[in-house]
C-alpha cells in the first residue's frame, strides 16, 4: 500500500509563499490525476488543485492564478506552489488522487496570518 508524506507547511503572513512537497513511498505513475486538498478547521476537505499524468492542471476558483500544481512521476512526488496567500488558505493540506485511491496522510499544516 502506497503511503503518503505531506511537507513544506508553516506560518507566513498574508501575502507571502509556500512551496508543499507529497512524495509517495511507491509509483504514483498508474495514477492519471493527482491532487492536492485542503480542510480548514471546521470544514469539509475540498479539492484545491488538480494535475494528470501528462501535466494538465485544474484549479478551485480560489486559488486560480496563485497556486500552482506539479508532479515528478519519476520521483513520485507531487508539489503545490502557493503564492500570494490569504488568511483563508489556512487549512491542514493533503495530497491523493482524484478520486482518492489512498489512506490519507498525516497533511501538512498551512497557517496565514493576516
Amino acid at each position: 500500500q502506497v503511503q503518503l508524506a505531506e511537507s513544506g507547511g508553516g506560518l507566513v503572513q498574508a501575502g507571502g509563499s509556500l512551496r508543499l512537497s507529497c512524495a509517495a513511498s511507491g509509483s504514483i505513475f498508474s495514477i492519471n490525476v493527482m491532487g492536492w486538498y485542503r480542510q480548514a478547521p471546521g470544514k469539509q476537505r475540498e479539492l484545491v488543485a488538480l494535475v494528470t499524468r501528462g501535466g494538465r492542471t485544474n484549479y478551485t476558483d480560489s486559488v486560480k492564478g496563485r497556486f500552482t500544481i506539479s508532479r515528478d512521476n519519476a520521483k513520485n512526488k507531487v508539489y503545490l506552489q502557493m503564492n500570494s496567500l490569504k488568511p483563508e488558505d489556512t487549512a491542514v493540506y493533503y495530497c491523493n488522487g482524484d478520486p482518492t485511491v489512498f489512506d490519507w496522510g498525516q497533511g501538512t499544516q498551512v497557517t496565514v496570518s493576516s
